[in-house]
């Protein structure tokens, strides 16, 4: 195993792979360097003597400037960095050919073809209450379905609860209304009851406005306070959701009807290096085969924000990029928050020094591919290719508006770890095989072979045969655990 990197020709950085020890002599590219301090793994050191205001080089690209001498050898770190991001800024496009050279795969899925030709990789039984006030009723109606009803047929029955859906206003109410009717017609569900209470302003005639033509063999729709006994209600209705379920089977579709999302979260040194760009050339291949992949937590690309305004399809993709990222940056400014304070605790304990260095690895998911499309939160991609998603970084608003926006399954790399998962698989991909062999309960997919001297081509093969097959039904760690849920994405006033 190697035990450090230079990631780009151009870099005044190199990546530390292993601890290096001070006094230890590394050689890199012809030149000797001694190393002055400790440099922990996923840590950067000095390739040259930097001088107050230098920039820092990266990837290829500027992570920061020093605001302290730092001599060649020496620890690079948020000790001695700091971002040289600043505020809005007027861009111009200067558009990137972004040519994907990959062959066709003969690979299909076994998928669930839905009504409206969306296919779902689950089939699965759901309430989804209109309003928080009856989540204690939905539990309820899904305990008394699992206890009497057969549902082994299906791949889960459960009850997808929030807090909102009352008090809210202007646009907090719409993009709670929005973020429930794109869950209710989600295609990993094969049945839904949406269930209110009746007096929440999340009225149920003003909610199906919202969702707009729906399949009513598949959905139901139940009022608390117009029965007498809701649970009762509720468990009939669930009963003939089931029958209809019965008849769905898996049948091979195309790869085009796949759509991914793309998601980070407690990223480390490594992730721009193992798992960020093991999906980034994923996403790349499923563009080729005509699928779709979605890139989201707008606040993580401001470091890298030019990369993707050039390779937006056409200028009014590129319009509506810069739109995505400055109106971002607005929504801080309105909060009075610092738009640029952007790295964790636990980014900075693994290795990432500012937000540039963080977004220069976050955007690696999004690969090569042109930017065919800008989206607000919870709208459906309807276009094949690379998509840009309004969402905040937050794993769990990420992610599921990810889903929301139509992603059958989340791919979620990570240096540090978590269990969480959203209402769809949610595939955790490490960084390193230290991180895969600690939480095997956690983990799905090491990417942190590729550290190991396993190719990148390698890695890709297994990863799409993995993909795959989850794709066909097999569980990640988070379902078998039964961890999933929804968070909405609230910016707005409660009364």
């Amino acid at each position: 195993m190697k035990r450090f990197l230079k990631i780009n020709s151009l870099d005044k950085v190199a990546l530390a792979l292993d601890i290096l020890q001070a006094g230890e002599l590394v050689e890199i590219e012809g030149q000797s360097i001694t190393i002055t301090e400790i440099i922990e793994n996923g840590h950067k050191f000095a390739l040259q003597d930097f001088n107050i205001g230098d920039q820092i080089i990266k990837y290829g690209y500027s992570i920061g400037h020093a605001i302290a001498y730092i001599p060649v050898g020496s620890h690079v770190h948020a000790h001695n960095v700091k971002t040289s991001l600043h505020d809005n800024l007027a861009y111009s496009y200067q558009a990137v050919s972004t040519v994907l050279n990959i062959p066709k795969s003969d690979l299909s899925i076994q998928g669930y073809l839905r009504g409206n030709g969306d296919m779902g990789i689950r089939n699965e039984l759901w309430i989804v209450p209109t309003v928080g006030c009856v989540n204690g009723q939905a539990q309820a109606i899904i305990n008394r379905v699992k206890t009497e009803l057969d549902c082994s047929h299906i791949d889960d029955v459960r009850v997808y609860t929030h807090n909102y859906g009352c008090s809210q206003l202007g646009d907090d109410h719409i993009n709670t209304q929005k973020a429930l009717a794109a869950l209710v017609k989600h295609p990993n569900a094969g049945g839904v009851l949406v269930l209110s209470l009746g007096c929440e302003n999340n009225q149920q005639s003003d909610f199906k406005k919202v969702l707009g033509q729906w399949d009513d063999e598949r959905i139901k729709f139940l009022i608390a306070q117009e029965v007498g006994d809701e649970i009762e209600a509720g468990f009939l209705l669930m009963e003939k959701l089931l029958v209809k379920m019965k008849r769905d089977k898996r049948q091979t579709l195309p790869l085009s009807k796949l759509k991914i999302g793309l998601k980070c979260g407690g990223s480390d040194g490594f992730s721009s290096i193992t798992a960020n760009p093991l999906v980034g050339q994923f996403s790349d291949w499923l563009i080729a085969q005509g699928g779709t992949s979605i890139l989201t937590k707008v606040p993580e690309m401001f470091g890298a924000k030019t990369i993707l305004m050039n390779r937006a399809k056409n200028s009014a993709v590129f319009d509506r990029t810069v739109s995505l990222v400055n109106e971002f940056k607005d929504y801080f400014r309105k909060f009075e928050q610092a738009i640029y304070e952007n790295t964790s605790p636990e980014n900075e304990a693994g290795g990432i020094t500012t937000l540039e260095d963080k977004s220069l690895g976050c955007i690696q998911k999004g690969g090569s591919a042109e930017v065919v499309d800008v989206l607000d939160y919870a709208q459906a991609a309807t276009k094949n290719g690379l998509n840009l998603l309004n969402a905040p970084g937050n794993d769990l608003v990420a992610a599921s508006a990810l889903a929301l926006s139509g992603c059958q399954m989340v791919l979620f790399t990570t240096g540090r770890g978590t269990p969480f998962g959203s209402f769809v698989p949610t595939m955790k991909i490490s960084t390193t095989t230290k991180l895969f062999n600690f939480k095997r309960n956690w983990i799905d997919f090491n990417a942190g072979t590729i550290l190991e001297d396993e190719s990148m081509e390698d890695v890709l093969t297994r990863f799409i045969d993995f993909l795959v097959e989850v794709s066909n039904g097999k569980h990640l760690k988070h379902e078998d655990t039964g961890f999933k849920e929804i968070a909405i994405f609230k910016t707005g006033v409660t009364l």
